[in-house]
């Protein structure tokens, strides 16, 4: 049975919305079964995926490669093929965030508040999953099983709509997980792999309402815009990271140079990766050139103000535009500003931040606490690298993604932001007067 949308599209595009919409109904049907899984045969599911994936890596890697090739041919960037790329190293990583998620404490069930009323009714509000859960995401395949890792532990359906250049490791790593799920006696349906020949698929799945509780976009600015922007479901937006690291005059130098290089370039291609050095008016020439020319060393190309860098040493910068300070690089770039302290680096941020992650190299208490307190990000680093704004690092075992917004989830989601409440009243016969 079709919807009345799909009726005067060609037969190619009512196809796909038909399958998109056949799989939501699906998900849909299988949520309430999810959801009641216990605790122990959820991390059954994960232990048993892992395994798994692990025991098929050459089965996993063949399909990645074949995205690789195809991507080569596309002309995808350097930094994109680096998203895509999957190692037995990244697969065992991959498996090994499934055993850590199954090793964490169950979010659905626990208590959040209760009490008794006067007249004696008991009420307690309980975590309990979203639902279906659809996932709209660029490039990275080990989201794939991040997503389906995460949503399972907290009782959801994972819908995947996943990028066309990854279409060929998605397929294997969704095949490989419904294996599991078949082999242990639970629906395939519990995780879904959408169609991603058309861009029209993400309007599909972003619009059904009534069978999608949540979607969650994953990429860049232009694909998570789209989906908040263009959704009748409810949305979490996961911000770009254009993240900015401030050193202070009364920053240890040495290990404010060691973090924004590692910032920078530990892994260019990721969110938290650092894309602005802010330097302290108050540093003298020599400190700032030092920075730079550390960041040079590393291979970073240094964009900024030509004439400003260079009054302090700095040769072989690039002129900044505008685009530069507002956007990622996700390439071994980085801007380069001279600021009026701790308050001219927080008004630079203010105007340019995604609300990401924000990092302060400093000694000055009073100075930190500052920065701490004005600067409005999901992750505030002081004295650490930007690096370290990762659902892994915290704890989580995996994350769904960075969420940028307020409302619900900021910063890192994972189990407990992948769950809603409901209130739980039990009386013994009560009326109200």
């Amino acid at each position: 049975m079709t919807d009345k949308a799909t009726e005067n599209l060609s037969p190619e595009r009512a196809q796909e919305r038909e399958e998109v919409l056949t799989k939501a109904r699906a998900a849909k049907d299988v949520a309430p079964v999810i959801a009641q899984l216990s605790t122990p045969q959820k991390n059954e599911i994960l232990e048993t995926a892992a395994q798994h994936l692990l025991d098929n890596t050459s089965i996993i890697l063949g399909a990645n490669e074949r995205d690789i090739v195809n991507g080569k041919e596309a002309g995808l960037s350097d930094q994109l093929l680096d998203r895509l790329r999957l190692d037995e190293e990244r697969i065992a990583g991959i498996a090994n965030g499934l055993r850590l998620v199954a090793g964490l404490q169950d979010p659905v069930g626990e208590i959040l508040q209760g009490s008794t009323m006067d007249n004696g009714i008991e009420m307690k509000q309980v975590r309990v999953p979203l639902g279906v859960m659809g996932m709209v995401y660029e490039a990275r395949p080990n989201v794939t099983v991040d997503a389906f890792g995460l949503a399972i532990k907290s009782g959801n359906v994972p819908l995947l709509r996943g990028s066309k250049s990854a279409r060929e490791s998605n397929k294997q790593l969704v095949e490989l997980l419904q294996d599991t799920l078949e082999k242990l006696g639970h629906p395939r349906e519990a995780v879904q792999l959408l169609p991603c020949e058309t861009r029209d698929s993400v309007q599909d799945l972003i619009t059904a309402r009534g069978l999608v509780d949540l979607v969650i976009p994953r990429g860049g600015a232009g694909l998570i815009n789209a989906v908040v922007l263009g959704a009748t479901v409810p949305t979490i937006e996961t911000g770009t990271g254009n993240c900015h690291f401030y050193i202070d005059k009364s920053a240890d130098l040495d290990k404010g140079i060691a973090m924004v290089v590692n910032g920078k370039t530990r892994r260019t291609s990721v969110c938290n990766s650092t894309e602005t050095v802010l330097l302290d008016s108050a540093l003298s020439d020599e400190d700032k050139l030092q920075v730079v020319r550390a960041l040079q060393d590393a291979a970073v190309t240094i964009h900024g103000d030509v004439e400003e860098l260079s009054a302090f040493g700095v040769e072989n910068a690039v002129q900044a535009t505008e685009e530069d300070w507002a956007e990622e690089s996700l390439s071994m770039d980085i801007n380069a500003k001279v600021v009026g302290g701790v308050d001219g680096a927080i008004a630079h941020i203010q105007k340019w931040s995604t609300g990401h992650t924000e990092g302060i190299a400093a000694q000055d208490a009073d100075i930190l606490q500052k920065f701490a307190n004005e600067v409005d990000a999901a992750a505030v680093m002081l004295n650490a690298s930007t690096a370290f704004t990762d659902g892994e690092v915290y704890g989580m075992g995996a994350e769904i993604g960075i969420s940028t917004q307020k409302l619900h989830a900021r910063g890192p989601m994972a189990l407990p932001e992948l769950t809603s409440s409901k209130w739980i009243l039990q009386g013994t016969g009560h009326t109200r007067p």
